[in-house]
């Protein structure tokens, strides 16, 4: 029986959508191109996500690639925050889950100054009964040490437990260790295999 439902964040509870931050701070073409190679596309940007290193060091390892692109890449990490924009289903979704009778979490790849920078589009975070941003525990999904995190931390049993997220990769390390995996493409087809699984929600 499925009492927990974990959400990743990122392309299932908000869309990250840097590409329409990228055209309103003027980057086309080539600019473009080179920018979301040296960040958002590249190895070096997930860093970010686990928290390990200073965040200069981390523009400054994007920069060294395409270093004229300093100014861009820089005014980008400033306008980060708003490349997150909560889809208009999410805070809906988990009070009715929640309403129901799952307690829901929030499993998410997420560097620190995304997450200051965009509070406001996170306030769902409160409407779950916990999570775990990998900023927070320097360690980042697929790696299982992410997942074991969230299940002792809030005591979960794995087979009680379906995850959400929209990356193969991240889905099959949940599986691995005995939690059911949903690889997210719209919210109706999420909803629509946890109905399968005997989870109901509403909106």
């Amino acid at each position: 029986m499925i009492k927990n439902v974990i959400f990743d964040v990122g392309n299932v509870l908000v869309d990250f959508c840097w590409e329409e931050v990228f055209h309103k701070l003027g980057f086309e073409g080539e600019t473009f191109e080179c920018v979301a190679d040296a960040t958002v596309r590249s190895v070096t940007w997930n860093e970010f996500d686990r928290g390990a290193k200073p965040d200069e060091e981390i523009i400054a390892a994007c920069i060294k690639e395409t270093p004229d692109y300093e100014r861009e890449i820089r005014l980008f990490y400033d306008h980060v925050g708003e490349t997150i924009r909560t889809y208009p289903y999410t805070v809906r979704w988990i009070r009715s889950l929640e309403k129901n009778g799952y307690h829901t979490y929030i499993l998410s790849n997420f560097p620190k100054s995304t997450y200051e920078k965009a509070t406001e589009e996170l306030s769902f975070e409160k409407e779950t009964t916990g999570a775990i941003f990998s900023y927070q525990v320097k360690c980042i999904k697929p790696e299982a040490e992410i997942y074991k995190l969230l299940l002792d931390r809030y005591h979960l049993v794995p087979q009680e437990c379906v995850f959400i997220d929209d990356r193969p990769e991240n889905i099959e390390a949940a599986e691995k260790l005995g939690i059911t995996g949903i690889q997210f493409q719209n919210q109706h087809q999420a909803k629509r295999r946890l109905l399968e699984l005997g989870v109901v929600s509403g909106s």
